[in-house]
């Protein structure tokens, strides 16, 4: 059985026989099934086979994540890189997360972190609703501050020592973005892409030198978050900045 809990709810990927009985795992108290993933939103199609409703409350690294299952998408595969760039992230920090979602990263730097200030931008409207609710939930309203829209237009400018973005898409189109967020100075950018295994590490490497337009790029890390599909990789690179 491929299934994934989040909060109560078993999330299936295909049918079982006897859903019912997947109920007699601790925390279980409903079962959908998965289907097709939708638009640029990454919409999920689900099926309710056991239960009802399909809002819960997720709880990883003592961080609480209020989310629809059916209208939002929940990659356990992330968990440790979530916790990852908690580790990283120095006291009195700001930090712009350009692709925010429901506030994956946000909020566990909100919890487990120091920074000084946390901007989060988000662009689906469903998304950035869950995201308000879980600064309230886990109480770093005087960290977090949520922003609706695309990051291209409402990105603050000149501000951030450290940089997320961690979606994979067209990411690469979003590293301008990046730079300008960067103090003067410069500053870290966590850049995610999804990349065919001969180009792994390269071609993010490349992409965010050639954005860097002539400043200084020291790669610090470069790592593998998990198999995307068969042959490609969600690939992470923390890339230093120096102007």
């Amino acid at each position: 059985m491929k299934g994934k809990v989040i909060g109560d709810i078993m999330v299936l990927k295909r049918d079982v026989k006897d859903p019912q009985g997947l109920l007699k795992i601790p925390g279980v108290n409903r079962v959908v099934k998965l289907g097709r993933i939708n638009g640029a939103m990454r919409e999920p199609e689900v099926d309710i086979l056991v239960g009802e409703g399909t809002e819960t409350v997720h709880r990883e690294n003592h961080c609480f994540f209020k989310l629809d299952v059916s209208k939002i998408m929940w990659s356990k595969g992330n968990t440790n890189e979530r916790m990852r760039i908690t580790q990283l992230v120095q006291e009195g920090e700001t930090v712009v997360d350009l692709f925010a979602g429901i506030g994956y990263f946000s909020i566990p730097i909100a919890v487990h972190a120091r920074p000084e200030k946390i901007y989060s931008i988000e662009i689906n409207p469903v998304a950035y609703g869950y995201l308000c609710d879980n600064i309230e939930l886990n109480k770093v309203q005087d960290v977090v501050e949520p922003i609706i829209g695309n990051c291209g237009d409402l990105a603050p400018v000149g501000v951030a020592d450290r940089v997320l973005m961690g979606y994979i898409g067209n990411t690469h189109q979003y590293l301008d973005v990046a730079l300008d967020a960067l103090k003067e100075e410069g500053g870290i950018i966590h850049y995610h892409e999804s990349v065919p295994d001969k180009l792994k590490f390269k071609r993010p490497v490349e992409r965010i030198k050639k954005a860097s337009k002539g400043f200084e790029v020291e790669i610090l890390n470069k790592k593998v978050i998990k198999m995307y599909s068969p042959g490609v990789y969600h690939v992470v690179v923390d890339a230093r900045v120096n102007r």
